[in-house]
């Protein structure tokens, strides 16, 4: 209300002195006269719905502002209900987030995933509505789908078996040029990489990233013999 009065009153010192000062340049006529009024008529009208604008807008902000407030009281709330700070929860979000991004790039150990999940679902801030879908049921679903292969498998060689052709295989390696891997992990059994002998049983272990890396490389920059 005062914020009404004072624009008001700021607009008939602004029109007094607009018309004293039109005074002060010259002799006006009546119809010179009765022109200015009229346009100060018009732009106290034109200020005036400005005016009214200004106060409906701050009217709305004071209004977000409540529901902010209101919003802000709330979630303090759905805090002090699961024992948390604000701290907990970004520091739980973090955690959430990170899993996720783990479990998203199927990184190893699964069990190791599974465990960091179960104690995610043991803290109560996941029962809050922005983690519990997410803990409970996506991260869930995800870690279900996440076939793991094993750290080794077993092979049991064949007649016309050899390193390269068990390496090569699609369930191993997809690349011959790891045969080494098998040969170093089987040296037990194997004196002489050219010469293994059906119903041998192999160990073959996973590639590491950087083995996967190398052997591929490897492969690519292969170039047979020409032929004679």
């Amino acid at each position: 209300m005062n914020f009404t009065k004072l624009f008001t009153a700021f607009l008939s010192v602004m029109i007094i002195c607009s018309v004293v000062s039109a005074q002060d340049r010259k002799e006006m006529t009546e119809d010179e006269w009765q022109a200015e009024i009229q346009r100060l008529t018009q732009k106290k009208t034109e200020l005036t719905q400005e005016m009214a604008s200004l106060k409906s807008e701050i009217e709305e902000l004071n209004s977000t502002n409540m529901s902010l407030q209101a919003y802000d009281a709330c979630v303090d709330e759905m805090y002090q209900l699961v024992g948390a700070t604000k701290a907990d929860v970004d520091n739980f979000r973090t955690r959430v987030n990170d899993l996720m991004s783990k479990v998203d790039g199927k990184v190893s150990p699964k069990d190791d995933r599974v465990a960091e999940w179960e104690a995610l679902k043991d803290n109560k801030i996941s029962a809050l509505p922005e983690f519990y879908n997410k803990v409970h049921n996506e991260l869930g679903k995800k870690l279900d789908a996440w076939m793991e292969k094993p750290a080794e498998i077993m092979y049991t060689v064949v007649k016309g078996d050899c390193l390269w052709y068990i390496a090569k295989k699609d369930v191993h390696y997809g690349n011959g040029f790891a045969w080494p891997k098998i040969y170093n992990a089987n040296r037990d059994q194997i004196k002489n990489p050219d010469l293994i002998y059906p119903a041998q049983v192999f160990k073959v272990p996973n590639l590491t990233d950087e083995e996967k890396a190398h052997y591929e490389k490897v492969k690519r920059n292969y170039k047979p013999a020409p032929v004679q």
